[in-house]
């Protein structure tokens, strides 16, 4: 069993690998060995390796040791999200109430960096109280994803989130 789950490992690995490799020829993209600042973000990659970003927030209310994104060659992953305001607050009134603002900051931090909610294909949901939280979450987070495009999801109870959060998402999307 060990040596099947290495084997499928490496075989995951080496297709990953492939597919960075035909996506920067592609598109004429070559990374040097060198990290270097792009924009609102910083920029590596190995000759023939997928081009990595790191996209920081650059408005952002406090500085945490975490980028909000990183862009491997056309994805964008999304670290997780809670339903803070611009001051840095969770928002009050409940689960709903989290899980709105919550997606409203991951489709604004979207935008920022290329892409929208319908390029989103993978979300992970933390909540911090997945029996009564699951239904009324459902029911907001369905508003943000067209019905013929909803994501892959995985859902799960957490012992605590970030500032007393009852919700954390975070997501997976494609940019262009």
């Amino acid at each position: 069993m060990k040596k099947f789950i290495l084997l499928l490992a490496l075989a995951v690995c080496c297709v990953h690998a492939g597919a960075g490799e035909a996506d920067a020829s592609r598109a004429g993209r070559r990374g040097g060995g060198v990290a270097q600042k792009v924009g609102k973000g910083v920029r590596s990659g190995a000759k023939g390796a997928p081009r990595v970003e790191y996209l920081k927030n650059v408005g952002g209310t406090r500085q945490l040791p975490f980028s909000e994104a990183v862009r491997v060659g056309d994805v964008l992953y999304l670290s997780g999200q809670i339903g803070v305001d611009a001051g840095g607050a969770v928002v009050a009134g409940g689960i709903e109430a989290e899980t709105r603002r919550t997606l409203e900051n991951i489709r604004t931090t979207l935008e920022r960096h290329g892409s929208s909610m319908d390029n989103v294909f993978k979300c992970t949901v933390m909540l911090a109280d997945i029996r009564t939280d699951y239904a009324p979450m459902n029911g907001v987070y369905r508003t943000f994803f067209r019905p013929e495009r909803m994501p892959a999801r995985s859902t799960f109870g957490a012992n605590g989130l970030a500032l007393g959060a009852r919700v954390e998402i975070e997501c997976l999307a494609t940019a262009r």
